[in-house]
């Protein structure tokens, strides 16, 4: 054989040869997955009971679809009387390690000023193995600091009722916010970002959290509840609108908030 035939036999075998090799995980990342989006442009404007893999769940309250506030697509208002609720609720759920991601866009046009320590949730997950309610995004009526402060929360488990407010964490009425929150079954955290950035301070988790000494457990869930509903009766105002948007669910991140 030739010189040459010999320098081209031996890059012919180091292609195969590397042809071969699979492909490593960071060249061909697996792609996460979306279990549910919802952004209601595909709903008729008016009252709705339900959509795609949701239904609603109300209490003196009621869903409405309603053209977008920017003047494009469509967004779902959740109307309350009093101490009522209104929440768009998916059943059936079954993450991947207990664990997911949410990304909403929501508005509160008013948020309550009395009784002192009004309560309010606005996302409710559970399941049907235990009672314990995990509340990653909602919030109180502080009275010795006249405002309404976003808070992770929970009842009905062995950690009582619960909600972990911040101060350095207000909550805006009126404007409409970008929400995230992570629900990690490794550790029971549950982590919230507002408009993109991470609030560490609003984090729970195991052992850190805002009820009793005993640890804090996800159930298996299978349920999750958006919408609004507030505990104290005669609040003030009277009654609530929350505007809900741009929907989804994932086993990773979904992003779309910003930073």
């Amino acid at each position: 054989m030739t010189r040459m035939r010999k320098i081209a036999a031996v890059l012919s075998a180091a292609s195969a040869a590397l042809l071969a090799i699979p492909p490593t995980a960071s060249a061909t990342p697996a792609p996460h997955k979306t279990f549910f989006k919802e952004d209601f442009d595909r709903l008729p404007l008016g009252p709705v009971t339900a959509g795609r893999g949701w239904s609603a769940d109300t209490s003196n309250g009621s869903l409405t679809v309603e053209p977008g506030a920017t003047g494009h697509g469509h967004e779902l208002r959740l109307h309350t009387e009093g101490n009522g609720r209104a929440f768009l609720s998916l059943s059936g759920l079954a993450p991947a390690g207990n664990s997911f991601w949410a990304r909403l866009r929501l508005r509160v046009d008013r948020l309550p000023t009395a009784p002192d320590w009004a309560h309010w949730t606005i996302a409710e997950a559970s399941g049907s193995d235990v009672p314990t309610l995990v509340r990653p995004l909602g919030g109180q009526y502080v009275p010795t600091s006249k405002g309404n402060f976003w808070g992770v929360g929970s009842d009905l488990g062995p950690t009582g009722d619960w909600t972990a407010w911040k101060t350095s964490a207000p909550a805006t009425a009126g404007t409409w916010q970008c929400v995230e929150f992570h629900l990690d079954a490794t550790d029971n955290r549950v982590t919230v970002y507002l408009d993109g950035s991470e609030k560490p301070e609003l984090t729970v988790s195991t052992k850190q959290h805002g009820g009793t000494a005993d640890d804090f457990v996800f159930p298996h869930f299978d349920k999750l509840k958006l919408g609004w509903q507030l505990y104290q009766a005669d609040p003030t105002p009277s009654s609530y609108d929350m505007h809900l948007d741009d929907v989804a669910l994932s086993s990773k991140r979904v992003g779309g908030c910003g930073s």
